[in-house]
């Protein structure tokens, strides 16, 4: 082929692929931008044309019992979530680091099953269990079933992050007589750090977003706002539904803000790191 030929083609190829992209773009993001613009509707109807801008639902959220209610119990148990599954998924990290063995393997697929089981299998069974254990429509029962949920990301991120420690930094300190709580510190916890605060984040994301579960566990004292949303509109929509899903968007986007910042860092101290050791 000529080289001119093959640059139309390439020219074309590129093209085509910006269209696709940019049509993937539109998909994902047109339910955003359709709810956002009503959020400030003036009308009393969730529906277009609008009747026109307003703060009038935000104020009705954020001034309403329930609404804030609802706010304040999705933040405590999505903080209380990613408190217990950075713990669990970390330490879990930490130990199938240096795993290679049937053990390990298994050990990592048993975690990460809450990724890959349908989520409203896993509501079912943590319902007859936690039943059992009278942990039912309390916050410690659906902070721990959100930690179940989590936990995947906290392993999968801390331990993407751990593999970029070197071994000879480790081995050093112990021949110079540092202590394995010491070295842990000085060494394994900065490179990890990026790693445990990225699932940190996913977590509260995760927690902040769960409905099916929430539905199977959660009592009258503890509707958080996926819940109260869901509850809502199947009585009736309004604006003020369109107002909540603006604030855990406006929540979602700064979580993301978060984890491009300190993926952009991470990326920043290894590049340093590598050129260094040159």
């Amino acid at each position: 082929m000529k080289p001119h030929k093959r640059s139309l083609a390439a020219r074309i190829g590129n093209w085509l692929l910006a269209v696709w992209s940019a049509l993937v773009l539109i998909y994902l993001v047109a339910p955003i931008l359709v709810i956002v613009p009503l959020a400030f509707n003036a009308g009393n109807e969730l529906s277009f044309p609008m009747a026109g801008l307003s703060l009038r639902w935000f104020a009705d959220f954020f001034g309403s019992d329930v609404w804030r209610g609802a706010l304040i119990n999705s933040l405590i148990v999505g903080s209380g979530a990613t408190i217990i599954s950075v713990v669990l998924g970390t330490g879990a990290a930490l130990g199938l680091r240096t795993s290679r063995g049937r053990v390990g393997s298994l050990v990592r697929a048993v975690v990460l099953a809450p990724l890959v089981v349908p989520t409203v299998i896993v509501g079912v069974g943590m319902y007859f269990m936690f039943s059992a254990l009278g942990l039912t429509g309390t916050y410690l029962g659906l902070i721990l079933a959100h930690a179940t949920l989590a936990v995947p990301f906290q392993l999968v991120t801390t331990s993407a992050a751990l593999a970029a420690l070197d071994e000879r930094q480790l081995w050093a300190a112990a021949s110079a007589g540092a202590s394995p709580l010491r070295s842990f510190f000085a060494i394994t916890l900065p490179v990890a750090l990026p790693g445990i605060l990225s699932g940190a984040l996913f977590s509260f994301a995760t927690s902040l977003d769960e409905i099916v579960v929430t539905l199977f566990l959660a009592g009258p004292g503890q509707r958080t706002l996926p819940r109260e949303m869901f509850t809502s509109a199947r009585e009736f929509l309004t604006p003020t539904i369109a107002a909540a899903a603006t604030v855990m968007i406006a929540f979602s986007i700064t979580l993301l803000a978060a984890f491009l910042a300190l993926r952009g860092r991470d990326s920043t101290n290894l590049q340093s790191e590598t050129e260094d050791t040159k």
